[in-house]
């Protein structure tokens, strides 16, 4: 891998998952196991922001009535009852963790629902970058990590997940996904095990 042809996709990396406060991370994983992966994603950009590699962030943002949403249920329905990812909401935001890096991390807006790449400019940017693989990180595993990593892989793009830059809702999902499914479509590695498949010093 050439960090010139690898983009990094940051997901669901906003208040309404990450924040303390925020109204789903109760949802994902134990705090201390979301605050995990927080951190070590922070040290990966770290680790290559001074580097060729494309980073981007793809929040998922709805409309203040949520017209987006007309299913009776399922993950998107119960997003909205919840009053999650809201526009002009705080808990929309990009963490001030990501926020921080300014413009060295590109957004994509456009975000609605599952995967990253419909209804955005995602797949342009990555054309515009000539990447060729794409690297996964955020929430949550098993529904917008496995849902755009899978859309990456069918444009043919070699696919990472990152096992601890990724939170799961539990445990056992988190190594359902990263033993099973994954595997299926791409790749399973850490962030220090990304670095040094780039040729980059481990943070």
């Amino acid at each position: 891998m050439s960090p010139a042809k690898t983009a990094l996709i940051l997901v669901g990396f906003q208040n309404d998952y990450f924040a303390t406060d925020g109204i789903l991370r109760s949802v994902l994983q134990d705090g201390g196991h979301v605050d995990h992966v927080l951190a070590r994603t922070l040290q990966l950009i770290e680790a290559v922001k001074d580097t060729e590699m494309l980073l981007v962030t793809t929040p998922i943002i709805f409309s203040p009535d949520y017209a987006e949403v007309t299913q009776s249920g399922g993950i998107l329905r119960a997003i909205k009852d919840a009053k999650a990812f809201q526009f002009g909401t705080t808990g929309a935001a990009t963490i001030p963790e990501i926020a921080a890096f300014g413009d060295r991390i590109i957004e994509v807006p456009g975000k609605r629902g599952l995967n990253a790449f419909t209804q955005t400019d995602l797949e342009q940017v990555l054309a515009d970058h000539h990447t060729e693989a794409v690297v996964m990180a955020g929430a949550v595993t098993s529904i917008c990590i496995d849902s755009t990593g899978r859309a990456a892989y069918e444009r043919g793009k070699s696919v990472v997940v990152l096992e601890d830059c990724t939170t799961a809702r539990t445990q056992v999902e988190q190594e359902f996904f990263c033993s099973t499914v994954f595997p299926t479509y791409g790749s399973v590695m850490t962030a220090d095990a990304l670095l040094e498949e780039l040729g980059l010093q481990v943070a």
